[in-house]
């Protein structure tokens, strides 16, 4: 599976984004698909994941009620709406895809993407 994100960039606090990762192979439908995001200085860290079917998904409790993830397995694309963005959101995004279940764990994902940058303004 390869993975590419897109839709990062320059917004204002209180703006939104929207994250799209693009994925070729036949395993995405089957595949749990997460994001993750590394800010400068820090460890990677994980944002939100869904499940194959779409019907399972879970968030870091910091973009709890702010952040949307969502997938599209006839499009082979998986999806972060951002909104309400917060300074401290600002970080490189990363989306991954992983054979298991939903998991919060950068080790239950085998493939990731390059990652693309959101920078969010006070």
């Amino acid at each position: 599976v390869q993975l590419v994100e897109s839709g990062g960039g320059l917004v204002q606090a209180g703006g939104s984004l929207r994250l799209s990762c693009a994925a070729s192979g036949r395993t995405f439908s089957t595949s749990t698909m997460g994001w993750f995001r590394q800010g400068p200085g820090k460890e990677r860290e994980f944002v939100a994941t869904i499940s194959w079917s779409g019907g399972s998904t879970y968030y870091a409790d910091s973009v709890k009620g702010r952040f949307t993830i969502s997938r599209d397995n006839a499009k082979n694309t998986v999806y972060l709406q951002m909104n309400s963005l917060k300074p401290e959101d600002t970080a490189v995004y990363y989306c991954a895809a992983g054979p298991g279940g939903i998991t919060t764990n950068v080790r239950g994902y085998n493939y990731w993407g390059q990652g693309t940058q959101v920078t969010v303004s006070s």
